[in-house]
């Protein structure tokens, strides 16, 4: 996340004043007595060069938040981040003390200026701590920034996904109704909807997905149900959103895999087939995770499309209504003379139904 400049200026502000009131409580006041002594251009050095530290312990503590953002992110190991990036700040802010002092020498001449008392020891040492502490204080306040706004953005995203994942169960839970008067079949609507609760709990952006799959499923089926015919190529696309409802509602017991001929695509099927099939397909046959069932979809050279799964029978059989193929034989029956072919052997269960020009 960037941080915007004013931010930027207003800490490299801080940084410079806070400095400056530090040193004053820390050191002597005969030293600032004798400092205000000092040629007016060597306090311009002096304050131009404590900005310019002030701006590389910005920029330092900038650099170790975005280097280890990647490898050792606050979520995961808060404590070894908090050791690993106050270790980093305080060598980070030494390297660049020793290499401010060099440039202080080559500018000034002297490494201590004689005019200046000099510092003891325990002034000396009070000094180093109190910029490493403001350092630190700066590391403090940027990755506060970060993780604040990382907060907002998180809260912002996840209300997001709360308002899309309620406007779609209410589209869901309309969609249920129309789909019972459209004799789908409720079992589906209410699986997915037990689904889609324990989703949104458990994995927010999985739920959230899972809802726009759903949504896409059921404004397919209550906008195109009725029509005659539509494109095989926007029947994979409603296949595609389907079989992801299947896929997370099922686990691995079943495998899909789809061939489609390009030149395929445009041609045209009564709308809601391949969904039938798939139901077909699940509803008489195990799916198992170590056994899936595989269903194979493919158009063949003959303009059919075929949908082929190998049999797996349930150990308690469910009676066959035969609604579902019936349907798509009778409307096949009204569009012309080819009608669906239905093979069945052994090993496998297989459908061709034309496709359209």
């Amino acid at each position: 996340m960037k941080r915007s400049t004013s931010k930027n200026l207003m800490l490299i502000a801080f940084t410079f004043i806070g400095s400056y009131a530090t040193t004053y409580v820390i050191l002597p006041h005969s030293y600032w007595q004798k400092y205000a002594d000092l040629p007016v251009s060597r306090i311009v050095i002096d304050c131009l060069l404590n900005l310019l530290f002030c701006v590389a312990i910005l920029a330092i503590s900038m650099l170790i938040d975005r280097r280890l953002n990647k490898r050792i992110p606050w979520m995961t190991h808060p404590f070894r981040r908090l050791l690993t990036q106050v270790f980093y700040q305080i060598i980070g802010v030494l390297l660049f003390m020793i290499l401010l002092s060099i440039v202080y020498f080559i500018i000034v001449g002297v490494a201590v200026d004689p005019r200046l008392p000099a510092l003891g020891l325990r002034d000396g040492v009070y000094a180093l701590v109190s910029i490493i502490l403001w350092a630190l204080m700066v590391s403090a306040l940027t990755t506060g920034d970060y993780l604040l706004g990382n907060w907002k953005t998180a809260t912002m995203k996840a209300a997001e996904f709360e308002i899309k994942a309620a406007q779609n169960k209410q589209l869901a839970a309309e969609i249920e109704l129309e789909a019972l008067k459209l004799q789908l079949d409720p079992h589906f609507v209410f699986n997915n909807l037990s689904v889609l609760a324990e989703l949104i709990l458990k994995d927010q952006q999985l739920g959230y997905e899972y809802t726009e799959n759903f949504a896409k499923v059921y404004r397919y089926l209550l906008t195109n149900s009725k029509k005659t015919l539509i494109s095989l190529r926007e029947e994979l696309r409603f296949l595609d959103a389907y079989l992801f409802l299947i896929n997370n509602r099922m686990g691995e017991g079943s495998i899909f895999r789809i061939d489609i001929d390009e030149s395929k695509l445009d041609m045209l099927i009564p709308p809601v087939t391949l969904q039938l099939f798939i139901e077909n397909a699940l509803k008489y046959n195990r799916t198992e995770e170590d056994n899936p069932l595989v269903v194979n979809i493919y158009s063949n050279d003959e303009d059919e499309l075929v949908v082929s799964n190998i049999l797996l029978p349930l150990i308690k059989e469910n009676k066959s209504t035969g609604i579902g193929l019936k349907n798509i034989i009778d409307r096949y029956a009204l569009l012309g003379d080819r009608k669906p072919v239905i093979e069945k052997d052994d090993k496998n269960f297989t459908i061709k139904v034309p496709l359209i020009k």
